[in-house]
């Protein structure tokens, strides 16, 4: 144990937990609490990186500004109710802090990253190296230096170019800007890196642009977060949920990601490594589920159109793709950057993902409650969208008993999963269910039949007399955490005497202090890949929500406090825990935080119907 410690003190990647992130509704950065940015996609989600150094120290660049003190102690906090990141340095010396925003304004100028660096006391210097790495690290660059400004040119295919600007002056060592400044008690200096693509004159040459791109910014964030309507137990931590996926939206698409990185991975040293910067058509419901509770219809909207213009894009008879580009594009073709040591050496380090060519029928449930969703707290969908929708649905009923991939994206090869075959189930009943209420057309005989062959299939093919439970595909005796989700889509009773066995199996066997894994390997759990993995936080939030669907309120209460403690120290989830409780994967993670937010809103309205009292 000791050699794990010391092995970690001298590692040049810091934790992933000890990251905030920032970001413009176009993209994001992570911002180390030692004030260094280590991961930024630029100028989108699914853009070429321009720091990488948390996939790789010495080839991914990065962006530090910080504090020259020895013994400094670090915390980290959001402003309040905003995105605005604050990194504060604290050691006998003096206090310093670093804020990091990007803006989101009305002066005329998106993509930028904005940092202030502020004595609170003591007479404090400071260094500040932005050393960007094009392409992934691919491309070389050349570096125009101009009066309190460098321009960074990349030399790759991307044609990036980024310029710094800042009254301090500095300069050009080996490709990045250099400076060393000191700041008295109450001094401020600020550095603004910026989109400089054909843009013309940019406000940011203002002398107040920083200030004011930091009010308008505030005010932004406030302001959105005013309009959500939750107002029950654990407000902090469902607006932080709030607040996050909405980093993760695409204003110009209406798209959330998974995830904004890639790369980071499942399990230190391992091969599970994946690229999360896409969004998918599984995370929809849940997306504009949770969305609608918090009262954001208009982001509701945005992605409700998003999803109707991929089914409108499809033939008649052609499946729809699990995932997509933020603008839809259909092309994701997975590659591995070679030249990256990957995070504390785990490769390999993937760009595009290959599971959007698999099969995952589960998808087309998720699609079909997500619409039932936004047409009934949303807007009335179109005849015209129907029909696309009645095609989709037609393959369901012709596909259903396909094996598949499932949702996990196992890469061993194809099964019956119990969760597809669920999915499938919803996707013709609410197919059903949208028809009756807009007394749309539709094959009701074919349908109705369809849905009750695969609700017979379920019950006779994946239950386990012996286990007590319903397993995770055909012929096999694993649990799987996926079933957590069958009450959640109304497949069956919270309190039917088979889910509430199945309940039980999966925290005898899965659970481990209120966290969750997705199946257990040994138990002989279809998966394909090697190595270990932690436990899957959204997991842990869908087991909450069915304790307290079942009755548990007690139960559901504790398990769903506990696993708030792990969040990070900014309220933060990234895909999994580690066995040690540090977190594991893509960072943060939308599945984790859409869990969270409708785990708190059903609990906490149980607990109002049952007179517990309140405990902000």
């Amino acid at each position: 144990m000791p050699r794990q410690s010391a092995h970690r003190t001298h590692s040049p990647y810091k934790p992933i937990e000890n990251y905030g992130v920032i970001g413009d509704l176009s993209t994001v950065a992570l911002v180390g609490m030692d004030g260094s940015i280590d991961f930024m996609c630029f100028p989108e989600f699914d853009s070429p990186t321009i720091f990488a150094a948390l996939l790789d120290h010495k080839k991914g660049g990065s962006f530090k500004l910080a504090p020259v003190m020895d013994g400094t102690r670090l915390k980290q906090l959001y402003l309040p109710e905003s995105n605005i990141l604050v990194s504060r340095f604290l050691s006998s010396d003096g206090v310093a802090e670093i804020s990091d925003f990007m803006p989101i304004t009305n002066l005329g100028h998106a993509h930028a990253i904005i940092r202030r660096a502020k004595t609170i006391r003591g007479d404090i210097r400071f260094r500040m190296i932005c050393d960007p790495r094009f392409d992934y690290g691919r491309a070389k660059h050349r570096v125009q230096k101009k009066k309190h400004e460098a321009i960074f040119i990349s030399e790759g295919a991307d044609k990036s170019v980024l310029r710094l600007r800042s009254e301090v002056p500095f300069q050009i060592v080996n490709g990045a800007a250099v400076a060393e400044f000191t700041l008295r008690s109450g001094g401020c200096a600020a550095f603004i890196l910026e989109d400089a693509r054909d843009r013309g004159e940019s406000p940011s040459s203002g002398p107040d642009y920083a200030s004011e791109s930091f009010k308008q910014t505030m005010n932004f964030w406030q302001n959105w977060i005013h309009k959500s309507q939750y107002r029950g137990r654990w407000r902090e931590m469902v607006n932080r949920s709030a607040l996050t996926l909405k980093l993760l939206t695409s204003e110009q698409y209406g798209s959330i990601v998974a995830a904004p990185t890639f790369g980071l991975p499942e399990e230190i040293g391992g091969v599970r490594n994946w690229d999360y910067r896409y969004t998918w058509i599984r995370d929809a419901s849940f997306t504009l589920y949770a969305l609608m509770r918090l009262g954001y219809q208009g982001e509701a909207t945005a992605f409700g159109r998003w999803i109707e213009e991929r089914c409108c894009q499809l033939k008649p008879g052609a499946p729809l793709q699990l995932m997509y580009g933020i603008d839809g594009r259909q092309d994701l073709e997975e590659t591995i950057l070679r030249h990256f040591e990957g995070y504390k050496k785990s490769r390999p380090v993937r760009i595009g993902n290959a599971a959007h060519k698999q099969l995952q029928l589960d998808i087309y449930g998720e699609l079909m409650d997500s619409v039932y969703i936004y047409n009934k707290t949303a807007e009335l969908i179109s005849y015209d969208f129907w029909q696309h929708l009645t095609h989709l649905i037609d393959w369901v009923c012709d596909n259903w008993q396909r094996p598949d991939e499932g949702i996990w994206e196992v890469r061993g090869g194809a099964r019956e999963f119990l969760y597809s075959r669920v999915m499938c189930w919803v996707a013709v009943d609410r197919g059903l269910r949208l028809a009756q209420k807009r007394s749309f057309p539709a094959p009701w005989g074919k349908w109705t039949s369809v849905r009750d062959e695969i609700y017979r299939d379920v019950y006779e093919n994946f239950w386990d007399q012996e286990l007590g439970c319903f397993v995770q595909f055909k012929g096999s005796k694993a649990v799987d955490a996926s079933a957590l989700l069958m009450p959640l889509v109304k497949f069956i009773g919270p309190n039917d005497p088979r889910w509430r066995s199945t309940l039980r199996v999966i925290n005898e066997q899965l659970v481990e202090d209120s966290l969750v894994y997705r199946y257990n390997v040994l138990k002989g759990a279809a998966e394909g890949v090697s190595g270990r993995e932690g436990t899957f936080s959204m997991c842990s939030f869908w087991n909450v929500e069915c304790l307290a669907r079942a009755g548990d309120l007690k139960q559901a209460r504790l398990y769903f406090e506990k696993a708030l403690g792990y969040a990070n120290h900014l309220g933060l989830y990234s895909e999994e825990l580690s066995l040690n409780g540090e977190q594991l994967g893509n960072f943060p993670q939308a599945f984790t935080h859409l869990g969270l937010i409708s785990a708190a809103y059903y609990l906490d309205r149980r607990l109002d119907e049952n007179g517990a009292t309140k405990i902000s």
